[in-house]
């Protein structure tokens, strides 16, 4: 059976990735994607090049953006994929939490100065192409590892960005009820991302997912470039319980950072629906066969 290679996750240097729209294009298609979304963080700069670039290419397209919420205290993030990218009120969210980012960044700044590693704010910023409504801890982490404050990403992330460690600063973002109104005026589908990396217990994990559901949440990012097999089949057993329909995506930033290249994914287990089956009428890639099923 042919299977959809779809990479609804990935992000360009107009939020904390390394490439440009085109570039993330490129690669994609030479990965064999056939449905692809560029998601920056809380930004749709990039859209019209994606588009274009992946129209030009012959890949199938939907516009899509990736936006922080606040929940129980941590960060989680929430897709939203085929959205109308002139929708007013998704613009204007999406223009509130940028503006949010830069207070945060400063904050961060002074708390790594605070324990000795000055200039983070200013190289983060550089890193970020002078934008300070883009700046994230990607940026941040990204000026350690060049720095030599750490060998890795991953390390930065252990040592500086979480809770109780030095850089690491909290921030209110738009709760779920707001984000996914967003989502819904302009016409998208929430989908919830990476849910095994939200350190949450299995009681505030099924809390997430029930008002997930409840405010009109659509689907679960199932096969993401940080679950592992296990994870993956937890989290099909999740979209069966709470009926959403599953979504793929390598969460791609940069070619030397990414655990899981664009396109370079397994597929969905084959007991979960596709998100992509709602655009079925409109891919010219689709499965050879009815029902969109898939194996696993």
């Amino acid at each position: 059976m042919h299977l959809l290679n779809a990479d609804l996750h990935c992000h360009s240097h107009h939020s904390d990735g390394a490439l440009s729209p085109a570039e993330l294009a490129h690669r994609a298609h030479a990965a064999g994607v056939q449905l692809w979304s560029l998601t920056d963080h809380d930004d749709l700069g990039g859209q019209a090049q994606a588009r274009q670039a992946a129209q030009a290419l012959g890949m199938d397209y939907v516009c899509g953006v990736e936006i922080s919420v606040s929940f129980a205290g941590e960060t989680v993030h929430v897709l939203g994929l085929d959205v109308d990218p002139t929708s007013p009120s998704l613009v204007q969210g999406l223009a509130t939490m940028r503006n949010g980012r830069d207070a945060r960044a400063q904050e961060m700044g002074r708390s790594l100065a605070a324990v000795g590693i000055h200039g983070a704010y200013e190289g983060a910023l550089v890193l970020a192409g002078g934008q300070p409504q883009q700046l994230s801890r990607t940026h941040f982490a990204r000026f350690l590892v060049a720095q030599g404050h750490c060998a890795s990403m991953q390390e930065v992330f252990s040592r500086f960005m979480k809770a109780g460690k030095p850089g690491f600063v909290p921030h209110r973002w738009a709760g779920l009820g707001q984000t996914l109104g967003w989502i819904r005026d302009a016409g998208g589908v929430a989908v919830l991302a990476h849910p095994a990396r939200y350190p949450f217990n299995p009681t505030l994990e099924w809390a997430l997912f029930e008002e997930f559901k409840g405010h009109g949440g659509i689907g679960v990012e199932v096969t993401c470039g940080s679950h592992f097999p296990d994870e993956v089949q937890r989290y099909a057993d999740m979209a069966q319980e709470f009926s959403l329909l599953a979504s793929r995506g390598s969460d791609f930033h940069a070619p030397q950072e990414s655990r899981v290249d664009l396109g370079d994914l397994p597929d969905l287990p084959s007991r979960v629906t596709p998100v992509w089956t709602l655009w079925a009428d409109r891919l010219r890639h689709r499965t050879a066969t009815p029902g969109w099923a898939l194996s696993a």
